[in-house]
């Protein structure tokens, strides 16, 4: 026998007999390596039985072989304990073979049976005695890429708790379950986030290549809502620029980013990375980064939004800060995203995110399913976030409360929401009537179609063209919708919100006044 580094040990054959030992050897090509079909291989080339079990008896390839349960279970013990490697015996028209095979510990090991009808010769010893190491090192191999998979899904599992606890502003705890794998990668008090879009099939392939592009300059997560994307939160400039040359070598995969976010506004950072995603659609290099257009809260008066805004989200201020935070946290991601996707991302069940919503729908007094209502909750919600940036109430003079209609009074939120709109006008559909009065129907087709007197289809597709002429998803709720809803609102188009109905004192009240 000439010996292997791999163990294994060819036989000298030749001859007829060289045609075994190569179908043996083919077993531990790529495309065998099956344990099962080794032993079923070695049944047909003894012309007999065969079957593997563990030190336990359990069966883990072949057909179970018969054992005398007072003489062989003693045989089977010894070779389970390592006292012997082997064993035979014959009689009753029939002939086995026992011999111990390793397996990674800490298994026990194994025994592999082998029984015939006729006496074992020389062939057939062989090939029992070969087959036996063959299969030492494929349950070597198959413990090693067990290993390795576990390894590779615990790693992902904690990328992605990582996220989540960034998702929930609890940047604290997600700093200290990072520094124990990725030491330094969260150091920063901003980051951005990046949103890749391909084929699912292809994602796990496109979640590698971002690993060894980038290596540990970013966290990279597997979406959990969404099949074709991979998620990078980073607070490096130069990972961006490796994304994009990324997109370039892989044809159907897209780039979404956001702009430098503080850690405790991933969320907003990951919204902005998806609306991104919609407008890379339409660019020829296939990548758009969020900051490329203005947005309405930056044309309002800060001191008038931060009052506003407090004044909009005072009813939970009764409640514990811990309890308080997930509940804003849960609500704003579950308007920028479905219940069923925001849960994913957080984590949770669908119906915990839609109980922690509708708890905030009744502390506030209004209505989710109004698209008015949910652009002025994402207004307040995503304004709360930066409270801190943002100057403090103007001053003691101030003494009637800032309405929603107030902040969309000013001229330059006026210019904003004319020339967004007025894209519209240039399409002989009407595509901004259609528009306006789907957002009036909630964001449904068929009740849209039955106002405007056409077939509910009609009505997506103009919604659906309506979208590259803004340059914003408008199917999928989020800010994209959102400030659609909002531009209508600054220009009348829309009847006003109605926010905390059951306090005639509030500014947005309809009682108010």
């Amino acid at each position: 026998m000439a010996g292997r580094e791999d163990g294994f040990r060819h036989p000298e054959v030749t001859g007829t007999d060289a045609a075994w030992a190569q179908e043996l050897l083919d077993q531990l090509r790529p495309t065998g390596r099956d344990v099962r079909r080794v032993v079923a291989w070695l049944a047909d080339a003894v012309r007999g039985e065969a079957s593997l079990q563990d030190g336990a008896g359990l069966l883990l390839g072949g057909s179970p072989v018969r054992l005398d349960a007072d003489r062989d279970a003693g045989l089977v013990a010894d070779i389970v304990a390592g006292r012997i490697a082997s064993a035979a015996w014959e009689g009753e028209g029939r002939h086995l073979r026992l011999v111990r095979v390793e397996r990674p510990a800490p298994s026990s090991a194994g025994v592999l049976a082998v029984a015939r009808a006729s006496p074992f010769d020389r062939r057939a010893s062989d090939i029992v005695t070969h087959t036996a190491q063959v299969v030492e090192l494929l349950l070597r191999a198959r413990e090693s890429t067990v290993a390795g998979r576990r390894l590779e899904r615990a790693t992902s599992d904690l990328r992605l708790a990582i996220l989540q606890l960034l998702m929930v502003e609890d940047t604290v705890s997600a700093r200290r379950v990072a520094a124990g794998l990725w030491p330094g990668l969260l150091d920063t008090d901003t980051a951005c986030v990046y949103v890749l879009e391909g084929d699912a099939e292809e994602r796990d392939r496109i979640a590698e290549e971002c690993l060894a592009a980038i290596q540990e300059q970013a966290l990279v997560v597997r979406c959990p809502a969404m099949d074709g994307h991979v998620i990078v939160v980073t607070p490096w400039d130069a990972v961006g620029e490796a994304l994009r040359s990324l997109i370039g070598r892989n044809p159907g995969v897209f780039l979404g980013g956001s702009v430098r976010q503080s850690l405790a506004r991933t969320a907003t950072a990951y919204g902005q990375a998806v609306s991104a995603l919609a407008v890379a659609h339409f660019r020829p290099d296939k990548a758009a980064v969020y900051a490329e257009r203005t947005h309405p809260e930056r044309l309002m008066d800060p001191g008038a939004l931060r009052d506003w805004t407090a004044q909009v989200l005072r009813p939970l201020d009764t409640l514990p800060h811990h309890t308080r935070a997930e509940l804003l946290a849960t609500t704003r991601l579950g308007l920028e995203f479905t219940a069923v996707n925001a849960a994913k991302v957080l984590g949770v069940s669908r119906n915990t995110v839609r109980a922690r919503m509708e708890r905030v729908e009744g502390m506030l007094g209004t209505d989710f399913s109004d698209l008015t209502v949910r652009a002025a909750a994402h207004l307040a919600l995503n304004t709360q976030v930066g409270l801190a940036e943002i100057p403090a109430a103007r001053g003691a003079e101030q003494t009637a409360p800032t309405r929603l209609a107030d902040l969309l009074a000013g001229t330059a939120v006026h210019t904003w929401a004319h020339g967004l709109l007025g894209r519209l006008d240039a399409d002989a559909r009407d595509l901004r009537r259609t528009l306006r009065t789907w957002i009036a129907a909630g964001g449904n087709s068929e009740r849209a179609a039955q106002t405007l007197g056409m077939h509910a289809q009609t009505v997506r597709e103009h919604v659906r063209s309506a979208e590259p002429v803004l340059e914003r998803r408008l199917l999928a709720a989020g800010s994209d919708l959102y400030e659609v809803v909002l531009a209508h609102l600054v220009l009348g188009d829309l009847e006003p919100p109605v926010l905390d109905r059951a306090k005639p004192g509030h500014p947005d009240s309809p009682v108010h006044g």
